[in-house]
């Protein structure tokens, strides 16, 4: 798991999008970044997680936040994935696991009595300077939003 905590600088990337643009970390210098780690596009919990911040999105950006989702989803999943559930915000197609790796959120997860390894759902909270102001391992994926936002 991550060993990234609060206070840490963020990793910097720069990963394809859903369309094949390249997204760096430095592009949202100046703005908090709410950069979200799922494991695979239109299964049932990072289905209703991204549907969640798709419904908080616009408060989210009156408050300030932009929202960046990743996955190690082809950028044609992901076009899909936007399309099917109209996400507002990108997804980067970290095929090559990469940005996964440098956030340190690949590893060992069990599932129904089964190992293997796989992209835990957490969720990094980077401030304007690009610093890390809040790691969310527990995610919430019914009100993930909430959790980010808090009282806000």
């Amino acid at each position: 798991m991550t060993t990234l905590k609060s206070g840490n600088t963020a990793p910097d990337f720069s990963c394809a999008d859903e369309n094949g643009n390249i997204i760096s970390l430095s592009d949202y210098k100046g703005k908090k970044l709410v950069l979200y780690f799922y494991p695979k596009d239109n299964t049932p919990g990072c289905t209703v997680e991204s549907c969640n911040l798709r419904d908080n999105y616009d408060h989210m950006l009156k408050l300030g936040y932009e929202v960046l989702g990743v996955s190690a989803d082809t950028e044609k999943k992901h076009q899909n994935f936007i399309k099917k559930f109209d996400l507002p915000f990108h997804l980067l197609a970290d095929v090559d696991k990469k940005v996964i790796n440098d956030y340190g959120v690949w590893g060992p997860k069990k599932f129904m009595g089964r190992e293997y390894d796989g992209i835990h759902r957490t969720t990094f909270v980077i401030d304007e300077k690009g610093v890390i102001e809040e790691v969310i391992l527990k995610v919430k994926t019914k009100a993930h939003a909430e959790q980010i936002l808090g009282d806000s």
